[in-house]
């Protein structure tokens, strides 16, 4: 039976945390799927489109291997994606006891809604600060945020 995972995520923008998690998920599973979400609680800096056309091309220049599919979802339930493809489990990166308290209640629902479970998995220490939100600022200030993010996403944002 293959192991298929989802890691969702609204990547906008992915950083090197997002590629750390999904790395380190692509080496546990059979197939894994990179699922842009759309957060309608959050105001979007990229359309979907892009943030799809970035995660392929972080995920390409950082030579994930195994098979990693991304993809979008915008309606529905995040669990009826994954039992559309097949997977028994999403994994969550998590940087602290903040995001533990706001997936917690989500990974117990999903198991309820779907019997999908939810794997937590921790950052590389080197960027477990960094999250979109904070890149998202950074940029819109004029701050290098090279640093926290794939080389394609740089410089997509130093074009905009």
């Amino acid at each position: 039976m293959q192991r298929i995972a989802v890691v969702p995520g609204s990547f906008d923008p992915v950083t090197l945390g997002h590629l750390d998690v999904i790395s380190r998920a692509a080496g546990l599973y059979d197939e894994l799927h990179v699922l842009v979400v759309h957060n309608p609680s959050k105001v979007a800096l990229l359309p979907i489109a892009e943030r799809v056309s970035l995660l392929e091309q972080s995920i390409r220049d950082a030579g994930i291997g195994g098979k990693v599919v991304v993809a979008s979802w915008s309606v529905g339930l995040l669990v009826d994606y994954a039992t559309d493809v097949g997977a028994s489990v999403l994994v969550k990166g998590i940087r602290s006891q903040v995001d533990v308290a706001y997936e917690t209640p989500m990974a117990i629902v999903n198991r309820h809604l779907a019997g999908v479970e939810t794997v937590f998995m921790l950052p590389d220490p080197a960027h477990a600060h960094v999250s979109s939100s904070l890149v998202r600022q950074v940029s819109s200030l004029g701050g290098d945020v090279s640093p926290y993010v794939p080389g394609a996403v740089a410089r997509f944002l130093q074009r905009s």
